[in-house]
């Protein structure tokens, strides 16, 4: 199976699926909930795409030259920009697109009422993000220090944990409770793509598209799937959705003018000089 074969028949076709769905709900009148109306999501969701190609094709060469994976020279093109095949560049592109359809198809169907909170229970939600934030900041430390000690079977394991989860600290910081409060729908968002991805990509290492070193890798399993690659699309899914629902939630933008206004107090001249 070749590289642009695996995306066509795995990631386009759900692609294609998911945008006659949207088509159709459009002429029924089906449109995006108010409570994820804050922006246009098409132009959320490129540049989603533009983030995730200039965020990933640093750390994917990195893995392509240290050989933590290879990919079949037969079954892929030839054209290649860094270590890197152009197909790879291409898959930065479809997932996010058909995840995010995905994500916008259950959002144009999801009615939560807003729990917008006033300004005085901003303290109170803080502190819960400093929370979690802290337990997974904690976590992400623990992976640098696997990449620091050189533990071989833990190198991709701790390299993609290690690049996702610097993102997501900045994500929970900002909106952890919103998150939580629309958990069904980011959790539908997540789950069935990172699923169904994980099983289109055992059938690739099957059919030898690409290859991850076991030396390199914790020899831990899912059928016939590492099980850093089932968390591989676990993290790029939850960066994206996490992402885009921060980016459209009503709840998102009072907190965002919250945090504009106190760094205009801080850096204001006139508020500096009254306040001394």
């Amino acid at each position: 199976m070749t590289y642009f074969g695996f995306l066509a028949l795995f990631v386009g076709i759900p692609i294609v699926i998911l945008l006659i769905l949207t088509w159709w709900d459009k002429r029924r009148g089906i449109t995006m909930s108010a409570r994820f109306d804050s922006f246009s999501p098409w132009w959320v969701l490129f540049i989603m795409i533009i983030i995730a190609v200039i965020y990933t094709t640093p750390w994917d060469n990195y893995l392509v030259a240290t050989r933590v994976w290879w990919y079949d020279v037969n079954l892929v093109t030839g054209y290649v920009i860094g270590w890197v095949p152009i197909e790879e560049y291409t898959f930065f592109i479809v997932q996010p697109i058909m995840t995010g359809l995905w994500l916008l198809f259950w959002m144009r169907r999801t009615t939560n009422s807003s729990f917008i909170t006033p300004h005085s229970s901003f303290k109170e939600s803080a502190r819960l993000r400093i929370v979690v934030v802290g337990i997974t900041a904690v976590f992400w430390a623990v992976m640098v220090a696997i990449l620091i000690s050189g533990w071989k079977p833990g190198t991709y394991l701790a390299l993609e944990l290690s690049w996702a989860l610097f993102p997501i600290l900045i994500q929970l910081a900002f909106g952890f409770d919103i998150l939580w409060y629309y958990r069904r729908l980011v959790l539908l968002g997540i789950l069935v793509p990172t699923v169904y991805l994980a099983f289109a990509d055992s059938l690739a290492i099957q059919a030898g598209t690409w290859t991850i070193d076991p030396q390199q890798s914790l020899n831990i399993f899912i059928g016939n799937l590492p099980v850093e690659e089932f968390i591989f699309f676990l993290l790029t899914n939850t960066l994206l959705v996490f992402g885009m629902t921060l980016a459209l939630a009503a709840e998102s933008q009072p907190r965002l003018q919250q945090y504009k206004s106190r760094l205009t107090h801080q850096h204001d001249p006139q508020t500096t000089e009254s306040t001394s």
